[in-house]
Order: structure tokens, then C-alpha cells, then sequence
């Protein structure tokens, strides 16, 4: 059962009660990532993050750690493009604990000069860690490169230059903008009363107040298509193609879903089996697709032998150009639903997966999504659809980049 109420400030708390669990999960979801940043700015969202956890009036952040290890908790939080989350899981009789340090963290931090100068270090060295990563920046590297221009080609964790600037007052006033009640969602999963929760919410957050947060005025991205490779001295070629996709709650998402199941999100999956199974030309192969609010890009990824990489990317695109003109098997769309339906399932069996299931439905959406529509919009999914949408993903343009020891990026087949 899930409970949705709106507080008088404008907050919004969702509970789903499960009362055959142990846990309770909880989170604090904000609006705002590095989609809501300009380029003197980005990275801050992120940094934000960081600095939840460097001590309030009331703790520090040694005793902010020592509060979920002493009750066996978990904390953590993440910042992606277009939202920050603060969040726990936490044994069922320490939901007020946790709920109440997470407030305390929200509310209370104090973003001491020392500490943001030394958190600055750390996520400098963050920075570097995926500077280390290619397969890791490659990514990065995409997104700057089909989102030229706007926010959503930003990196999270913003450049150097940025994390070195920022002052307490910039932490403050970016706060004040983004971190407002009708711009925040509580989500809390497991055994827990969702009356009893709401209450708590609602004694430990009902003074939030700010003014109400405006997003109508977001720029309209447009998707580039372009080539760009960065140089680098790594042992394999790290290789990105990508088409422009579809938004969230777009009509296609189902068949998306199961589109991208078949052709890369599995190990039974037409580009891992040719690529990596039968051909042994990489280790790592997959596909996928990112959904923003009004956008969104399908990707293939694949890390192989420089020597090798024209014909990984030729393989790659005849596999997209055949699905474009012939579809899937019908055997390749019920294995696909099977297995769309049965890592749904098994993931409810977590309640942070259930936490974060309806805090993103609620932040980004505006509504729940209940698991027998999700299982019936699954169902009704036709090879008519897939095709559909596999010609209109793959008959578009198609961006690459590449990270490795290349002189050239690779031709791609139109």
C-alpha cells in the first residue's frame, strides 16, 4: 500500500508499507542536479552532497557516521543530472533515527570554511579517480558531446577550476533556489506505519519553507550528432555510439524497455552474445537508454582492442540496422518480458529499490505507477511496437566518442 500526502508547506511524502520486512528505507529527494547548473556553477549539486555529511550545529561528521553504525545502518546519497538524493535503510525500530539525523543533516549543516575546503580536495580527487576511469569517461564525453551547449552535457561532478571557486555563501544561495518544499519528496519504504511516518515527517519537517521553485523556464535541449575522440594511453578502446531517444513517461517507454533488454541490457542479448560470445572481441558490451524530462539518448558501449575496434563498430551498427529493418523473435520478446517482469519483482524484494521506486515516480513524475499497470503495460507490448521504435531510434544519425590509444574514430554505416 502506498500513502501520498501533500504538507501544508508544499512537501510531498510518500510511504509504502511493507509490513513483512525488517527495514524501513528512507529518502530525501531534491529536484536539482547538474542539469539546474550554469557553467561557473556546475558541480555544485554534487558538492552540496558531500557537505550534507561534514557536520550540523547538533553533530559532527564523525558522529554523523557514528549514529548509522552504531544502529547497523546504512546512509549515503547520489546526485545524478536531474535530482540529489539523502538516503538510509535502517532496522525497522530505528526508522526515527535515521529519519531524524537525515532532518538534522538537511537542516542543520553548517558548511564550515575548513570543511568545505577540505571536502573540495576530496571531490578534486574524485575527479581524477574518473579521469583514471575510461570507461567511465567516455560516458561524460558523450553527453558533452549530443547535449552541446546545454546543462545536460555538464559532467556531475563539474570541473576543477568550479569546486575550486565555491564559497559557503555560493552553497547557501544555490540552496535557497533548489532546495525548496514543493521541490522535495520524502520516500519511505518498509515496515512502518504510514500514518505514524507522515507524522514524524511532518514534526520533523514541516518548518521547511522557501520559496516555490520554478522549472518552466528550462532550455529546450537539442541532440547533436558529432564525432569526437579523446586520446588517451589505456590498453583498450572505449567506444560510445548513440542515438536521440525518447523523454520520461514517453508512450514508448514499454517497448523501449524491452528493446533495449533484447538487443544489450542482458547477457542472453543479441550484442553481448555476437560481440562477446561468439566472437570473444570484448569483455564489455551493453546498451542502454537515459530518459531526462524532455529528452532522451539510447546508447551502446563496448571497451575492445584498439586493432579491433572498426570492426566491433561495424559489427555493432549492423546489428541496430537489422533490428531497425527486421524487428526481434517473438521467442527474443517473451524472454525479454520474462525477464523485464522477473528483475522488477525480485528488486521489490528490497526496500531501498522500493524507496527508490516511488521517491523518482513522485519527484519526476508526479504520480505512482502501481506493479500490476507496469506488468500489464509490459504485456501489451507487441513486435509491431519494438520495430516501431527500433526504426525510429536507428534510422536517425549516429554520435561516437571514444577514450584510448586511437588516431582516428571509426566510420559508422548509415
Amino acid at each position: 500500500m502506498i500513502h501520498r500526502e501533500l504538507l501544508p508547506n508544499g512537501l510531498r511524502v510518500v510511504v509504502e508499507e511493507i509490513p513483512s520486512m525488517r527495514s524501513v528505507s528512507l529518502g530525501v529527494w531534491v529536484g536539482t542536479g547538474s542539469r539546474f547548473e550554469n557553467e561557473k556553477n556546475n558541480g555544485i549539486s554534487h558538492f552540496i552532497e558531500h557537505m550534507f555529511f561534514k557536520g550540523t550545529k547538533n553533530k559532527t561528521a564523525r558522529q554523523l557516521a557514528e549514529v548509522f553504525d552504531s544502529i547497523g545502518g546504512q546512509v549515503n546519497a547520489m546526485t545524478s543530472k536531474e535530482y540529489t538524493c539523502y538516503y538510509a535503510r535502517v532496522l525497522d525500530e530505528h526508522f526515527e533515527v535515521a529519519l531524524s539525523t537525515l532532518a538534522d543533516m538537511f537542516f542543520q549543516s553548517i558548511f564550515a570554511a575548513e570543511e568545505v575546503e577540505k571536502e573540495k580536495k576530496v571531490v578534486i580527487e574524485e575527479i581524477n579517480m574518473y579521469e583514471d576511469t575510461p570507461d567511465e569517461l567516455v560516458h561524460d564525453l558523450l553527453s558533452s558531446v549530443v547535449f552541446q551547449g546545454h546543462s545536460l552535457g555538464y559532467t556531475i561532478l563539474g570541473p576543477e577550476e568550479n569546486l575550486k571557486s565555491f564559497t559557503r555563501n555560493d552553497i547557501l544561495e544555490y540552496m535557497s533556489n533548489h532546495y525548496t518544499p514543493d521541490n522535495t519528496v520524502i520516500a519511505i519504504a518498509g515496515n512502518v506505519s504510514s500514518k505514524d511516518a507522515i507524522a514524524q515527517v511532518l514534526k520533523l519537517f514541516g518548518h521547511f519553507s522557501g520559496k516555490r521553485m520554478i522549472k518552466g523556464g528550462l532550455a529546450q535541449p537539442v541532440f547533436h550528432v558529432d564525432r569526437v575522440l579523446r586520446q588517451k594511453d589505456t590498453e583498450q578502446a572505449h567506444i560510445c555510439l548513440a542515438t536521440k531517444g525518447y523523454p520520461l513517461d514517453d508512450k514508448h517507454a514499454y517497448p523501449l524497455i524491452l528493446l533495449n533488454n533484447a538487443l544489450g541490457s542482458s547477457s542472453s542479448s543479441r550484442l553481448f552474445q555476437e560481440i562477446r560470445e561468439e566472437r570473444g572481441m570484448a569483455y564489455s558490451v551493453y546498451s542502454y537508454h537515459s530518459s531526462y524530462q524532455d529528452i532522451g539518448m539510447f546508447g551502446v558501449y563496448v571497451g575492445t582492442n584498439p586493432e579491433q575496434m572498426d570492426e566491433v563498430v561495424a559489427l555493432t551498427t549492423s546489428i541496430l540496422h537489422d533490428v531497425q529493418t527486421n524487428g526481434i523473435f517473438d521467442e527474443e520478446l517473451k524472454k525479454a518480458k520474462d525477464q523485464v517482469k522477473g528483475s522488477l519483482m525480485l528488486s521489490l524484494e528490497s526496500t531501498s529499490s522500493r524507496m527508490s521506486r516511488i521517491g523518482k515516480n513522485e519527484l519526476l513524475l508526479q504520480r505512482q505507477i502501481s506493479l500490476d499497470e507496469t506488468v500489464e503495460q509490459i504485456n501489451a507490448v507487441t513486435p509491431e511496437q519494438i520495430q516501431q521504435v527500433a526504426h525510429e531510434l536507428f534510422s536517425q544519425p549516429i554520435a561516437i566518442t571514444a577514450v584510448g590509444p586511437l588516431q582516428q574514430l571509426p566510420g559508422v554505416k548509415k
